[in-house]
């Protein structure tokens, strides 16, 4: 989930084109997150170590282990999310496995809310947390964006798509609203420690008296989604690919409408603990092998994030 301390507040080219290729899975169902359990048939299988070419790269007791555990909150199709039968899908489990068959392991997603990723990669829960998470100074450095103040260890990230922020509401009822400047006065639903809520925070405190900006954070995209649906709030926020999919999926495309451009473009990027700088290299050796093979280029095709794509991947490149 996109989330910047350095705000970018000129918005990215509108990218709608690109909202009917997001729908190539099918309005599929979700499940929520947050119950930190493994998930089955998850999608990222992989190689023996002994035929992938970048094994040798990975710390020996990853290579023993033959796993790589994955923090992500499995509720924001299509980056992540579960299908009908409960499997893993999406962009970043595609991503994930093509990358396990270049390292010879098997990188396997276990579900937790957004907001605890992180602690649970500190905690050594998961080895890497890979969940649509922006790349910026703040989680480079484990600084809390409200305060400023340093709260944690920060982490390394490993880029590989790039994806803006938008707002959307009900369809035939967007309350006027074209752009974050015209929230003051309404509900916006959001989700907690992303930063369409840091955006929402900072424009509430824009708003004159008596036209205050009321906002509602949930746990994950899901209960946001439902909360703009029963019209409890007038608009919601979310990455791009996320709130372009909703728009397409949701009541067969009659819930939904994007209003206004994309902001804060930024990169997604797979966090990794300071230390494991050895697991951090390979994870980038992998993802810019399966870039050189193609392979990335038809993985976001097919979950219609194609416009996001990076040619190489960096370390910590988010401002």
């Amino acid at each position: 989930m996109t989330a910047s301390s350095t705000r970018r507040t000129t918005a990215a080219h509108s990218r709608l084109a690109a909202v009917g290729a997001i729908a190539v899975a099918g309005a599929l169902l979700l499940t929520g997150c947050g119950d930190q359990t493994k998930d089955k048939n998850n999608g990222s299988g992989s190689a023996s170590t002994s035929n992938a070419p970048l094994a040798d790269k990975l710390p020996k007791e990853i290579r023993d282990k033959g796993e790589i555990k994955v923090g992500s909150d499995i509720a924001y199709a299509p980056v992540e999310f579960k299908d009908s039968s409960g499997n893993v899908v999406g962009l970043d489990p595609d991503l994930a496995a093509a990358m396990g068959k270049q390292l010879g392991v098997k990188l396997s997603f276990e579900n937790g809310t957004f907001d605890a990723l992180l602690t649970g990669l500190r905690s050594g829960r998961y080895d890497i947390a890979m969940s649509a998470m922006t790349d910026n100074k703040n989680r480079q450095e484990g600084v809390d964006p409200d305060t400023g103040k340093k709260v944690g260890e920060g982490v390394d990230f490993v880029d590989y798509l790039t994806a803006g922020v938008s707002i959307y509401t009900r369809k035939g009822d967007t309350k006027g609203i074209t752009s974050w400047a015209d929230l003051c006065g309404k509900k916006i639903a959001v989700e907690r420690g992303t930063v369409s809520e840091d955006l929402a925070k900072q424009e509430a405190k824009k708003c004159p008296s008596g036209k205050k900006l009321t906002i509602e954070a949930f746990d994950d995209d899901q209960q946001s989604q439902t909360r703009l649906r029963s019209g409890g709030v007038d608009a919601a926020s979310s990455d791009f690919p996320v709130a372009a999919y909703a728009v397409k999926t949701s009541g067969g495309g009659k819930d939904f409408e994007i209003v206004g451009d994309q902001v804060e473009a930024a990169p997604y990027g797979i966090a990794v603990a300071k230390s494991d700088t050895q697991l951090r290299d390979a994870l980038q050796a992998a993802l810019n092998a399966v870039i050189k093979s193609g392979e990335y280029e038809k993985i976001l095709e097919k979950w219609g994030a194609q416009d996001g794509a990076v040619k190489e991947s960096v370390i910590n490149g988010g401002k």
